[in-house]
């Protein structure tokens, strides 16, 4: 074969080898590469890289919660030396799964679930991009970080570095019991997967420099059980100087105007743990503790889900007011200003009540209102009237939403008054065109996929204007975790929340700042939320 012959073959060859390594559709594909090692503290890493987006998943941040460290606080990881692959989520806490709109599954589940995940754009460990730190919902029994919806690939292609985390569960996670008390160098319990966030949190002051994070801007966020979350953390002195500003998404993180128990005693949360303990039949044998950690994470969610059939909206499990991570009610703490001086977001969904609201009947409703709200129980009646019984459910949405959701929004909001930083308060209207749900309008949880720009829900297709949205929210939230003031090229300038002028932003299908949100009965509300 002549020089040129062979020039010409391997010209060929090299062409069809390119293609073979091409994805169709070339640039617009996914490309795949492993990523050269990530040194933490702990150890070595590798991760994937995805359309110029690292993603590290299944990063132990805490050693697994087993045996004897179960109910202790979460312990160091052991280190390693060799470089552990972070290339697939780790479990998520056993539970029981529960689906409405899907977050999609959790996946493999097991007691060792102290796992979390990054997504970063970083091209280098020097760019110092800010950090946020998502906090799952699935009201303190359900969820993991590594659900579908909480991806963080598209919303760190929006400049920040994303991290998921997982934390202890159900009577994993939030079990108190005056033996457990009584052992705890800090006469504390109940309170584990609180403490675990807290220890995912010093995970990221120690670790997140390597990924191209700047540990000065750590933004955390979170709806509903997270939500709750992210607000118990501003008010607890073991979470000082770990974040730098604040997400709320549909948190309501007192039980002073809801009729569950978004936060307990630490009295009452014992009485619970001692139930369970005797369902068990732990409580008659020589080592109560010994006989509780001996059973299987299933008997103790199985018994869990016996204890919890009466309570309302199903929290059997959630923070403790324990003298150590909290001191009072976190509307109390609010209150007098002991919260965290760090930029507050934080808001509701318009119809957060349609996935609580209950089916009772009109004395059913009234006997509810009595017990509720005591001495307001007849202002809230006049807000909220049901004079036949199928008035009941539509009044009991919109008292959920008002009096439970957008009122203890609102009393977070104002109660940044004290302090330097400032809040900035929304309401979420959006409804989807979704057979599944249409019914439910702008429902609880609904905002999360516009936040992680995750739209297709259960095979929903978005369209434009649900695009528009999304883009605008990611946006407002990542300049928020940038710089403190939610703002964007070409979106509507957002307000700081003063009590005063009561403005707000409407985030649907218009994106507008209004004023004089439920007024009537935030009067009422909040005299609620002070103990009055």
């Amino acid at each position: 074969m002549s020089m040129m012959k062979r020039l010409v073959a391997w010209t060929i060859f090299a062409f069809l080898l390119i293609l073979s390594l091409t994805p169709l559709g070339g640039c617009a594909k996914t490309t795949v590469t492993t990523l050269e090692v990530v040194q933490l503290d702990s150890g070595p890493i590798s991760g994937v890289l995805n359309q110029d987006i690292w993603s590290f998943k299944g990063i132990p941040y805490a050693a697994p919660p087993l045996g004897e460290l179960r109910w202790k606080e979460p312990q160091p990881v052991t280190p390693w030396k060799e470089t552990r692959a972070c290339t697939e989520f780790g479990p998520s806490c056993p539970q029981q799964e529960v689906r409405l709109i899907s977050g999609g599954s959790v996946g493999k589940t097991s007691e060792d679930c102290l796992y979390l995940n990054v997504w970063t754009p970083a091209k280098n460990s020097g760019e110092r991009l800010p950090v946020m730190v998502w906090i799952h919902g699935g009201g303190f029994e359900n969820g993991s970080g590594s659900q579908p919806i909480y991806d963080g690939q598209k919303l760190a292609e929006m400049g920040v570095v994303v991290v998921t985390i997982n934390y202890r569960l159900g009577p994993l996670g939030f079990l108190a019991h005056p033996l457990l008390t009584e052992e705890s160098p800090n006469h504390s319990s109940g309170n584990y997967g609180m403490l675990d966030q807290i220890e995912a949190l010093k995970w990221v002051q120690r670790n997140i420099e390597a990924f191209g994070g700047d540990k000065n801007r750590v933004t955390i966020f979170g709806e509903s059980a997270g939500g709750i979350s992210v607000c118990d953390l501003m008010v607890s002195s073991l979470a000082n100087g770990l974040f730098h500003r604040v997400i709320s998404e549909s948190g309501p993180y007192s039980s002073r105007t809801i009729p569950t128990s978004t936060v307990r005693t630490l009295k009452d949360a014992e009485k619970t743990g001692i139930q369970l303990a005797d369902a068990l039949g732990c409580s008659k044998r020589p080592d109560t503790l010994d006989a509780l950690r001996s059973k299987t994470p299933e008997e103790l969610i199985k018994a869990g889900k016996e204890l919890g059939k009466n309570a309302y909206g199903g929290l059997t499990w959630s923070p403790v007011i324990d003298g150590w991570f909290l001191h009072k009610d976190p509307a109390a703490l609010f209150a007098e200003g002991s919260q965290q001086d760090v930029p507050l977001l934080v808001g509701f969904n318009a119809d957060e009540g349609t996935i609580f609201a209950p089916e009772i009947t009109l004395d059913q409703y009234n006997l509810f209102l009595g017990f509720a709200y005591g001495r307001h129980a007849s202002d809230i009646m006049a807000l909220f009237p049901a004079q036949t019984p199928d008035q009941v459910k539509p009044a009991l949405i919109k008292l959920i939403t008002q009096v439970g959701f957008a009122s203890q929004a609102k009393f977070a909001a104002a109660s940044m008054a004290t302090k330097k930083s400032k809040a900035y308060l929304y309401q979420f209207t959006k409804t989807i065109d979704n057979p599944l749900v249409k019914h439910l309008g702008s429902f609880h949880g609904l905002e999360i996929p516009f936040v992680f720009g995750n739209l297709n829900i259960q095979n929903y297709v978005p369209n434009e204007k649900d695009k528009a949205l999304s883009q605008a929210i990611m946006k407002y939230w990542t300049s928020f975790a940038a710089n403190g003031v939610p703002s964007g090229e070409g979106l509507p300038t957002w307000p700081a929340y003063e009590s005063a002028s009561d403005q707000y932003m409407e985030l649907g299908d218009a994106v507008i700042a209004k004023s004089g949100l439920f007024t009537q009965i935030y009067t009422i509300a909040e005299k609620l939320l002070r103990g009055e």
